[in-house]
């Protein structure tokens, strides 16, 4: 999600994924008529969705896959798009660019029509081509890359950019002087703390990089706390996230800490320990409990999650099935030209989060972050300031 060279800032992981990515989807052949829209009118449209149902962050895939569901069943209670009913498919990506390349295999082979799903950045961006080559439009829920931008998906998040621009903001009303953004290596929170250093405005940026497999961040503690900041910006996810706090407030940090978006959940504060998240702060956009009307979308939620309740981009999972079917409503159809072309046409389409409109480069115009803090049930993230 951020307009600078990306291949020089992916992992070599991700690099080698992309390569397989190509070379699976220049082998795709009749897939890729197939889903363009060559014959295939009738019974269902497949919606697929790649989310990490193992690994790290497994908790959201669950979270994105009830929010899709959700959706279709809404939109297949009011007669589906063009009278066909949708069905989703789901295949699990573990956050990882290689994994990630052969599910998104998988759902070409399996026939779908849109991709809905989309986590990680650095395991969606191999996943491009893919489903380009394969004629499936895509709308990314979460994922929000720089990387991704202008490479024809379609981002119901906001981008890496502008959530910077809400990092930045709130930074700048505590009158911090100098501070540590901390990252784990990986594609996008490096991409989102390169963004907030570019943007960076009255305070000084000093940088530190973790490895997000290890348990102790002693060294790395040490070193954060030799720049004696007056403010710590962690970009990366939610584990990693909850050990660093945790040792950071053990060594003695008391200042103020601003997480990305990828550690807004009720699990950072389980990890970091209740009495390290003082003073914790998030860049998100909205969740449910912000919103006008959550309660009976929270409740609609339950019905499909077994009781459960919905987490970070469940909403805006969502709504990205939402747009998928507006797209094919509007193209009468799932033929990949009218469906792109159809998403490029969206104008102030009404969503729980606020109306979408996509730029030419497909981003979300706008971005809608917020300033969001763990003070809700269980440490769960609630609305702290809107920052208008």
């Amino acid at each position: 999600m951020f307009s600078r060279p990306s291949t020089r800032r992916l992992a070599a992981a991700t690099a080698l994924a992309a390569g397989a990515a190509l070379a699976l989807s220049g082998c795709s052949g009749g897939l890729a008529s197939g889903g363009s829209g060559g014959g295939d009118d009738k019974g269902a449209i497949k919606l697929g969705m790649l989310a990490p149902f193992s690994g790290s962050e497994a908790a959201f895939g669950d979270y994105m896959k009830n929010g899709a569901q959700l959706a279709i069943d809404e939109i297949n209670a009011k007669d589906g798009v063009d009278g066909r009913k949708l069905e989703l498919v789901s295949e699990d990506d573990a956050c990882d660019a290689t994994t990630a390349v052969a599910a998104a295999q998988k759902l070409v082979t399996a026939g779908v029509k849109g991709s809905v799903g989309g986590y990680c950045s650095g395991a969606t961006l191999p996943t491009l081509p893919i489903f380009k080559d394969a004629g499936i439009a895509m709308v990314i829920p979460a994922a929000n890359s720089n990387e991704l931008v202008g490479q024809g998906a379609f981002l119901v998040n906001g981008t890496g950019t502008q959530q910077a621009q809400a990092a930045v903001t709130w930074i700048t009303k505590a009158n911090a002087k100098t501070v540590v953004i901390v990252d784990d290596n990986q594609a996008y929170p490096k991409d989102l703390g390169d963004s907030i250093e570019k943007q960076a405005d009255g305070f000084t940026v000093k940088r530190e990089h973790v490895n997000p497999k290890e348990k102790d961040f002693s060294a790395n503690v040490n070193s954060i706390l030799s720049s004696k900041p007056d403010y710590v910006v962690w970009t990366g996810y939610y584990q990693a996230g909850g050990l660093l706090i945790n040792q950071l407030r053990g060594a003695g940090y008391t200042g103020p800490i601003l997480v990305g978006d990828g550690s807004v959940d009720a699990q950072l504060s389980a990890i970091a320990g209740a009495d390290s998240m003082k003073d914790v702060y998030g860049t998100f956009t909205r969740t449910p409990d912000m919103l006008e009307n959550g309660d009976k979308w929270i409740a609609d939620y339950k019905k499909v999650s077994g009781g459960k309740d919905p987490g970070p981009y469940s909403i805006q999972t969502y709504e990205a099935v939402k747009v998928m079917a507006q797209a094919m409503t509007d193209a009468k159809g799932t033929d990949y030209t009218k469906v792109v072309d159809a998403l490029k046409g969206l104008k102030d389409f009404p969503l729980l989060t606020g109306n979408l409109t996509f730029a030419s480069d497909g981003s979300r115009e706008g971005g809608g972050f917020v300033i969001v803090a763990p003070t809700g049930t269980g440490g769960a993230f609630v609305l702290k300031d809107d920052l208008k």
